[in-house]
């Protein structure tokens, strides 16, 4: 649980950031720079569906097997 805070407190200060840049002057990469920020929300969500899946997955089982002994 705190590894998704912790990864929840990044994502939201590095959009911040990124916002706060959109939102200045100087323009420069922008659009690289939310290029590169997709693909980084695409990889950890991504990851937590890797991990997440099997667990529910698992879980379910526990469910289907809990039924058919009953």
């Amino acid at each position: 649980m705190i590894q998704h805070r912790i990864v929840l407190q990044f994502l939201v200060t590095l959009l911040g950031l990124h916002y706060e840049r959109a939102r200045s002057k100087e323009r420069g990469a922008s659009a690289v720079e939310w290029v590169i920020i997709a693909a980084i929300v695409v990889g950890l969500v991504g990851i937590i569906a890797g991990i997440l899946v099997p667990i529910i997955r698992g879980k379910a089982q526990e469910v289907g097997n809990e039924i058919e002994g009953s």
